[in-house]
């Protein structure tokens, strides 16, 4: 893997993680190259050889940085985010001890509700 390069694994049935992409992307100025996204819909057997549950990969965006290390959940948001200027700041404030906790307990209640709502969990 090249020095600083990620991969993130992201659920391409999903419209709104889909959205989220090509937003990151756009704010990224186009395709970033150090970003390589990988649709999780039907990769079960790839996601446990790299040591992600299929299950927790729908509920928790993962990233693998660039020491080979898997990410998930807020930390996989910051690492990615880090990748692109105008989105550091967020990725710092979401780091936050007193920011982390709420936002996590979101970013579940929003996930568990839209696999619920799609049938899906």
């Amino acid at each position: 893997m090249e020095r600083n390069k990620v991969t993130v694994y992201y659920d391409g049935a999903c419209p709104s993680c889909v959205k989220d992409r090509r937003n990151y992307e756009r704010l990224a100025g186009g395709k970033n190259n150090d970003v390589v996204w990988v649709d999780i819909t039907g990769r079960d057997d790839e996601l446990r050889a790299c040591g992600i549950d299929p299950r927790k990969a729908l509920t928790e965006l993962h990233v693998k940085d660039e020491h080979r290390g898997i990410l998930s959940e807020l930390d996989a948001y910051i690492i990615l985010m880090s990748k692109v200027s105008v989105l550091k700041p967020l990725a710092w404030l979401i780091g936050l001890p007193l920011v982390r906790p709420l936002l996590s307990r979101f970013y579940h209640w929003q996930v568990n509700r839209r696999l619920r709502r799609d049938k899906r969990l």
